[in-house]
């Protein structure tokens, strides 16, 4: 109650008489330490004098009471007061701690109970403690239990069991409720942790790892650092990692595992070709009394690198082949291989586009070297073919192989002279066996196939074979004389030579070979006016009178020679007064400088020597004396003009005729002689069988000084060595069982006054055994 309320009134209480409550000296003792209670003297009124707490007054009883002592004197009378304090509830429940720990291990059974301290209220009866209410629990619950004295507690009860991995800590409220009205309440936390115990497995983050790990990683470089948990605590938590029974050897040779924090990382050099995928499993163990585990697999995939360099392997190959060989005929065959995937391993095979040969792929990897050009080995007689290959890596890899292909020799090429013409100047006269020049044919084959052989194509020159007038060495093309040639007689020839080479089938080429003999100064010029007989002196007659200028006599000469060697000049070689004649260079006329006089000698002797233009120069002579009459005589050119011409003329025509005529009996000689010999036809020996030339020289022949002794039936071979030696030998068939003796008498050639020249001689001895 509040300060001030009336209790009660103790004068009407007692039967006092209020108005001597004053005078008799009323006076209120309590027995308490502090006064509560006051008495109004004046009405008798008790009243509160301080607010009382019976939880303070009382606070083990259950009932309350204040004992008071009231005095009165005159009477002294003493009453003796007592006065209940009715509990109200205005305590609240309250727990002598706010917050209770309990350690439960996560492995108690269901229904285990757990005492709580009670909480306490020092209201009583129906204001102390009612009951207890638990905050919302899946795993706890209460159960309220009433002691002796009537005093209300509860017990924690596991109502489910508990996972201290799940929810390792459960705060729980506790309320305790009074009985009061209103009731009132005191809460306190319980904080139940739960104690670990070795019931979780340790679980990795992943079931299985798939990792990509490029070829040739470093040594030491981490594949996978492997993360497993274990939803313990403490030791049991701590987990150790392992390979399992089920990793191979040569895995774990390769990679390197951390026990302690599950790093993978490379221990040897990896390489993609050796292994593709590395199959692991790995353990973590965890480090309590009842150790478990928990294990995962990984796969490390091994990334393939451009590292590997393609190769070339060549499965065959055909060399040397022949250069006619067919396009498109296979010649080696290729296979390529990289020990790389994927693009890395994916490989492009190429040659040289200059090159005559193609590759065309067979099958996989496989490749076939074929003939894409028609081959000419005269070009090119072997190939250097390198075959490249690359990959399609980045970057690319490549490699390269080279291989020869030698070419043989096919017979496709006709052999072929430097020029299609040949024009051979020969100086007549020449030397018999004489070489005139080399015609040499090329063939770029090979061996027999580049051998050749030469041949004069047979053919008549004027009843004559081309054979007996020139020879051709078979071998090296050399082309010989067989004849003294004459340019007044012969002044050119033209005829074929075949080179044939040895291939099979032979091939073979001509060329036109034209011989022009040259002309050389070998004729005396012949003066054929005036004519005389041969020594004797030309004798003229002229008048005295003779003007000046008048022509006393014209000299000609001629030569048989070429032009060039046949031009004459004049001059006089002796004149008997340089002043009284005259002579013409160019036309040989003699002509009087002067008249004569009369200190002139009557006996004039002129010496005209006619020369060619030759080297060196040819000349003849001719000497006139002139005999000066005195009568009145016609003139030289008067006497002459038309008949002395005439006369000229008529004896160089006769000259003419007669050399004519001689040539035509020479020749018409030669080609009877010609003929007979085509027609003999020699009987064959056993000692010299005919060859097909006709021309076969005995071993055992002897030369000796300029006599030549032979059983051979033709002489070529040992007319070509006289020939040489400048000697003259005669071709001509002996009869069986007979021998010639041939001597040989050098030709020389001189000059004298009448141009006669000593011929060659011949004499031949017919010896009969």
């Amino acid at each position: 109650m509040e300060e001030g309320s009336v209790v009660a009134n103790l004068a009407s209480d007692l039967g006092l008489d209020v108005k001597t409550l004053s005078r008799r000296r009323m006076r209120l003792d309590i027995r308490s330490n502090k006064k509560y209670l006051e008495v109004n003297k004046e009405t008798g009124e008790l009243y509160i004098l301080e607010k009382m707490d019976r939880e303070y007054l009382c606070t083990t009883k259950t009932t309350c009471f204040i004992k008071l002592e009231m005095t009165l004197e005159n009477p002294v009378r003493l009453f003796n007061i007592e006065i209940e304090i009715v509990d109200i509830n205005d305590n609240s429940p309250h727990f002598w701690r706010d917050t209770f720990n309990l350690d439960i291990s996560e492995s108690t059974a269901v229904g285990e109970r757990f005492s709580i301290s009670n909480a306490v209220d020092p209201d009583i009866g129906s204001n102390s403690i009612k009951t207890y209410h638990l905050s919302e629990s899946e795993h706890f619950d209460i159960e309220i239990q009433t002691g002796r004295d009537g005093s209300k507690f509860a017990d924690l009860i596991l109502k489910k069991a508990l996972d201290r991995e799940e929810q390792a800590l459960h705060n729980l409220i506790l309320t305790a409720v009074d009985g009061g009205v209103p009731a009132r309440s005191g809460t306190a936390s319980i904080i139940v942790r739960v104690l670990d115990t070795n019931d979780n497995a340790p679980q990795f983050d992943k079931d299985s790892y798939t990792i990509n790990l490029t070829e040739n990683a470093p040594i030491g470089s981490l594949v996978v650092k492997l993360n497993a948990t274990d939803k313990d605590e403490s030791s049991n938590s701590e987990i150790i990692y392992s390979y399992s029974l089920y990793t191979s050897e040569k895995t774990q040779q390769t990679f390197s595992l951390n026990p302690e924090n599950g790093e993978i990382r490379v221990k040897e050099m990896i390489n993609y070709e050796d292994f593709r995928i590395y199959d692991m499993e790995i353990i973590a163990t965890d480090k309590g009394v009842n150790s478990l585990s928990g294990k995962c697999k990984v796969n490390i995939l091994v990334t393939d690198m451009n590292d590997n360099h393609p190769e070339i392997s060549i499965k065959s190959l055909s060399s040397p082949v022949k250069e006619d060989i067919p396009v498109n005929t296979v010649i080696a065959v290729v296979s390529v291989s990289d020990k790389d995937s994927g693009e890395n391993g994916q490989v492009d095979i190429s040659i040289s586009d200059d090159l005559p040969f193609a590759l065309k792929e067979s099958s996989d990897n496989y490749y076939e070297l074929i003939v894409s050009e028609p081959l000419d080995r005269e070009k090119m007689p072997e190939y250097e073919i390198t075959i490249t290959v690359t990959d399609r890596g980045n970057p690319p890899l490549s490699d390269n192989e080279t291989i020869t292909v030698e070419l043989l020799d096919v017979n496709d090429n006709v052999p072929k002279f430097p020029q299609t013409f040949f024009t051979i100047p020969v100086m007549e006269n020449n030397a018999p066996g004489a070489l005139l020049s080399s015609l040499t044919a090329i063939d770029p084959d090979l061996h027999e196939n580049q051998y050749l052989v030469y041949f004069i194509i047979e053919k008549e020159i004027v009843n004559t074979s081309i054979s007996m007038l020139f020879s051709i060495n078979p071998e090296n093309g050399n082309l010989y004389a067989l004849k003294t040639f004459d340019y007044e007689i012969e002044k050119e020839f033209l005829f074929h030579i075949e080179a044939r080479d040895s291939g099979v089938p032979p091939l073979s080429s001509n060329v036109t070979v034209h011989i022009i003999i040259m002309d050389q100064n070998d004729n005396t010029p012949v003066i054929v006016s005036p004519w005389r007989a041969h020594g004797s002196v030309v004798e003229e007659k002229i008048p005295r009178s003779t003007d000046k200028g008048t022509l006393i006599a014209k000299v000609i000469a001629i030569d048989s020679d070429s032009v060039h060697n046949s031009r004459i000049a004049y001059q006089f070689l002796q004149n008997t007064d340089a002043t009284l004649f005259s002579l013409d260079q160019y036309n040989g006329e003699i002509r009087t400088m002067r008249m004569f006089s009369y200190r002139d000698s009557r006996h004039q002797r002129l010496v005209v020597i006619a020369k060619d233009n030759g080297e060196p120069a040819l000349s003849a002579t001719v000497t006139i004396k002139l005999s000066t009459v005195e009568t009145a005589l016609k003139t030289y050119a008067d006497m002459t003009e038309v008949p002395l011409e005439y006369d000229i003329f008529s004896d160089l025509n006769l000259y003419l005729v007669i050399g004519l005529g001689s040539v035509s009996f020479l020749l018409l000689i030669t080609i009877l002689v010609t003929i007979v010999l085509k027609c003999q036809k020699p009987k064959p020996s056993k000692a010299a069988p005919p060859s097909r030339n006709s021309v076969i020289s005995e071993r055992n022949s002897t030369i000796a000084d300029s006599t030549l002794v032979s059983n051979d039936a033709y002489w070529y071979s040992l007319f070509l060595a006289e020939t040489r030696k400048g000697k003259l030998v005669v071709r001509q068939p002996v009869p069986k069982g007979s021998r010639y003796i041939v001597s040989s008498i050098p030709r020389s050639t001189g000059l004298t006054e009448t141009s006669d020249s000593a011929a060659s001689t011949l004499q031949v001895r017919h010896v009969t055994q």
